[in-house]
């Protein structure tokens, strides 16, 4: 490229340097800006130099003059986002499993160029996941895309869906036939992507991990199960599934140590009854999916919680400390 068409281009190298190599703790001289400008073939007197940076500032860049010695330094001490909400960000594609482990080395090094060379050493001594277990699935972030179009065009998708076999290979559930279904609500927890769609065939509200989707087709079919999703919770859906397994959802009573009311919050919010039994205890009624995941959650807090109510559920409850039982004698 021609030195005089760089030259024009000044402006945006000189932006392009402070972005890069200055940040509130690193500055440059305008020495040092002056011969980096050179590096890209743009020649600027001193003069010259102190005027393009008011024009920067002018522009909207944050750019402050600090004294360093006899001299002073420029810095760029502002940015879109400041190192801390890099680093959470960064911990956060860390420690997503639904993103694979090569995506997640992409987009912290795009991460890295938010922030100056200098603070990006920061985020890469985070960078620590290797050994993490992370989705295998490269095209959780197309099925997402896709899933996101069918909702904004109002129109339902078609896709094959499959579990592991014991030869830890893809198995197509239904024997390959194709799920339909209407999508409403795309939901992250507990570290993996769930679309929370409409079935028209069973007319049920479903759920399923995104990153074990295949083939997603948005069709030309409308959306159904309007009436239903109508005052549709996606929030207090997923607070009362456990591991997102599904069960008949009943209101259950939980004679609980006082000490474990910070438990029953973590899990189910804040919008629950309460009612104090005695000086130590208190009966808390919630709404929950009732599984097998939920009754081994309840005995995971020992002695601190028992299900009390309905009778049925605490039968289920028995059944399940007497298979555990037998299980383990």
């Amino acid at each position: 490229m021609a030195k005089g068409q760089n030259q024009k281009r000044k402006a945006l190298y000189l932006a392009k340097i402070f972005f890069e190599e200055t940040d509130e703790s690193h500055g440059l001289t305008a020495g040092e800006l002056i011969a980096r400008l050179q590096q890209y073939g743009v020649s600027v007197e001193r003069k010259t130099l102190y005027q393009d940076i008011e024009d920067l500032r002018q522009f909207g860049m944050d750019i402050v003059a600090m004294q360093s010695g006899r001299a002073h330094t420029y810095h760029l001490v502002s940015r879109t986002f400041e190192l801390p909400e890099l680093k959470l960000l960064v911990d956060a594609v860390q420690s997503s499993k639904f993103i694979t482990e090569r995506k997640s080395r992409e987009l912290i090094r795009k991460l890295e160029t938010l922030c100056s060379i200098h603070d990006g050493k920061q985020l890469q001594r985070q960078v620590l996941i290797a050994g993490r277990v992370k989705t295998m699935n490269e095209s959780i972030y197309y099925n997402v895309d896709d899933i996101h179009t069918a909702i904004s065009r109002n129109c339902q998708i078609r896709f094959h869906y499959f579990q592991w076999n014991l030869q830890k290979e893809e198995e197509l559930r239904r024997g390959g036939a194709w799920y339909c279904v209407s999508p409403w609500h795309l939901r992250w927890d507990d570290e993996n992507y769930y679309l929370i769609a409409y079935e028209s065939s069973s007319d049920t509200i479903k759920h399923y991990r995104v990153d074990k989707m295949r083939n997603i087709t948005v069709t030309d079919a409308p959306r159904e199960g309007q009436a239903k999703l109508a005052a549709f919770d996606p929030a207090a859906y997923t607070k009362r599934l456990f591991g997102m397994y599904a069960g008949e959802e009943t209101r259950v009573a939980l004679e609980c140590e006082n000490r474990m009311i910070g438990v029953l919050v973590d899990r189910f919010g804040k919008d629950f009854p309460v009612i104090r039994k005695d000086e130590g205890h208190f009966t808390a009624y919630v709404d929950a999916a009732v599984s097998e995941q939920f009754l081994g959650w309840v005995i995971s807090l020992g002695s601190g919680v028992k299900l009390t109510a309905p009778e049925d559920v605490v039968e289920r409850m028995r059944e399940e400390v007497r298979r555990l039982n037998a299980q383990y004698l």
